[in-house]
């Protein structure tokens, strides 16, 4: 994490405090953090808060934070999305160090705690159906009822969860259930199931295991074994907190882990489930996972969102225990505050139209010197030259413009960005179409007194170079695509959520490796992409435009 993050006074919330409270109080000595998750899919911007808030408050407290592979079901899962995880954690500025752990490592483990459990009377093993095992649970106003098995004894139990173990049974015929309370009003805790058989080929264990644990069985055992002092959650884990804590009181550790909630990240425009976000991906709909349109970290840094800026993100937004909706335009606004400051910036031109000055001779040039970025004058400049033919931007020029049009039309005049000024003496149109080819300028050095309301952005058109540039916008058209559960979220999907423009770029984008960003001007802030870039065929992804043209009011609302 660069030192700008960590210099700047942050605004404490409900978990720094407790935090903060703990340390004070002498209940925790070492803050201990992780962060958890499942390898089944590649990570989004919603993981990347719960990254920053627990590396953040590990590092903040001059602790350490753990990144685990949440390997319980192996049918979902594989290195592949565990390589990414990695990737994507590191790449948003943060290091576990040692402190890097499978589920899977457990496994042992957690059958001797589970054989425990039974021993104690705790735990015992169902032979209900689903069907059956959903009948028996009841509802929250009804209590539920005990399962035939609940009353076997712990030699019983035992033989049967070894045979589960041994894989003597077919796959959901059996299970292994906590004892706690069928009256209970939270239905977590209505002998939830702990251990499933699950014939599966795991992408690390291989074929060793036919049983597997449930994840708030697994979890709880992997943070008080890792010595946790603080498992921060989203919401929807509150009502499981009362599971958490039973199973940590059975265990046996030098310190306790305790259970906080905090609101999940909801981003207008975006879905964030990770299966319909497979979804995309498997119909084809999106361009993989790092497609750019996407809201996976991947995809960010494939559109070119700086890391930098996504962490300023996640800490604006805050850490509150209510849900609320965020406006993509605060994250948009992030991304432009980063790029501003560190982006170099350059002439691009997206739909040419060719200029002649009549008044350069050809083969003729002027060098004149471009500021590299205004933010930084360490960046120092460039030198761009103007030739007879430049290209324009066609928008930038009407034959017939309206009122307030401040650019180039016949007969008027507009400032060249750093290269003096333009004045349109005559047009070249098309006989058939009457579409302009070509427009005849007279130019006059930086120098001259001409008085103009408009700049306008230009590449010589001998030294252009031919760039493919990717437009994307959002994917959705709908604020809350998937707030309508009778409505297919993929009916919002945005048709001209991607663009592509076949333009010219001045030559030292040429310069620029894939992956690196930069500044349009007057058109927006673009990122070589890390696949299809290359120096004979520059390819740009647009990261931002140069302001929210979404024109929102708000940043986020409750």
């Amino acid at each position: 994490m660069s030192d700008s993050d960590t210099s700047k006074e942050k605004p404490s919330h409900f978990i720094r405090d407790i935090v903060a409270g703990d340390v004070a109080a002498g209940r925790t000595t070492e803050v201990v953090t992780r962060f958890p998750p499942e390898p089944n899919g590649y990570l989004h911007i919603g993981h990347a808060k719960a990254i920053c808030l627990d590396f953040g408050i590990a590092a903040e407290f001059g602790g350490r934070c753990h990144l685990r592979m949440d390997d319980t079901n192996p049918a979902k899962e594989s290195m592949e999305y565990v390589n990414a995880i990695k990737e994507d954690v590191r790449w948003l500025g943060f290091d576990w160090g040692e402190h890097f752990y499978y589920s899977a490592d457990y496994f042992e483990t957690m059958v001797e705690i589970a054989e425990d459990l039974i021993r104690r009377g705790d735990a015992y093993v169902c032979d209900l159906s689903r069907d059956e095992w959903k009948d028996y649970r009841g509802v929250p106003t009804r209590p539920g009822k005990d399962s035939p098995g609940r009353s076997r004894t712990v030699e019983e139990n035992l033989d049967l969860f070894r045979r589960m173990k041994d894989g003597e049974f077919e796959d959901g015929s059996r299970c292994l259930r906590a004892k706690i309370d069928m009256a209970s009003p939270n239905l977590h805790m209505r002998d939830p199931v702990l251990y499933r058989i699950l014939r599966a080929n795991h992408y690390r264990a291989g074929d060793r295991w036919c049983i597997y644990p449930t994840y708030d069985f697994a979890h709880t055992i992997e943070d008080a074994l890792e010595g946790v002092t603080h498992s921060l959650c989203t919401l929807e884990f509150e009502v499981h907190r009362p599971l958490y804590e039973w199973v940590a009181d059975r265990l046996d550790v030098p310190v306790r882990p305790r259970q906080f909630e905090f609101a999940r990240l909801n981003l207008t425009y975006t879905v964030m489930s990770k299966r319909k976000l497979l979804e995309l991906v498997n119909e084809g709909l999106v361009d993989g996972w790092n497609d750019p349109r996407m809201p996976t970290i991947c995809g960010m840094r494939r559109r070119g969102y700086p890391p930098a800026a996504i962490r300023a993100f996640c800490e604006t937004i805050g850490i509150t225990k209510y849900e609320s909706l965020t406006d993509v335009a605060l994250l948009e606004h992030c991304v432009r505050d980063e790029l501003n400051r560190t982006a170099l910036r350059r002439m691009a031109v997206l739909d040419p139209l060719e200029v002649v000055i009549e008044n350069v001779d050809e083969g003729g040039e002027h060098a004149y010197e471009a500021v590299n970025n205004p933010e930084d004058p360490s960046a120092g400049t460039r030198t761009i030259a103007l030739t007879r033919r430049i290209y324009i931007d066609r928008s930038d020029f009407m034959v017939d413009p309206p009122p307030k049009y401040f650019r180039l039309a016949p007969g008027r005049s507009v400032r060249l960005r750093y290269a003096g000024f333009l004045t349109c003496t005559g047009v070249e149109t098309n006989d058939e179409t009457g579409d302009v080819t070509r427009v005849i300028c007279r130019w006059d050095p930086p120098e001259t007194k001409v008085k103009v309301k408009g700049t306008i952005h230009w590449v010589s058109a001998d030294h252009a170079v031919s760039t493919e540039f990717r437009l994307y916008d959002r994917l959705f058209l709908v604020e809350e695509p998937d707030a309508d559960k009778d409505v297919d979220f993929r009916g919002h999907l945005n048709p001209e959520s991607l663009t592509v423009c076949n333009g010219v770029a001045e030559p030292s984008v040429l310069e620029l490796g894939a992956g690196e960003g930069i500044q349009f001007e007057r058109i927006g802030y673009f990122c070589a992409d890390v696949e299809d870039h290359a120096k004979d065929r520059p390819v740009f992804n647009r990261t931002v435009s140069l302001k929210d043209t979404w024109a929102r009011s708000s940043s986020s609302r409750g």
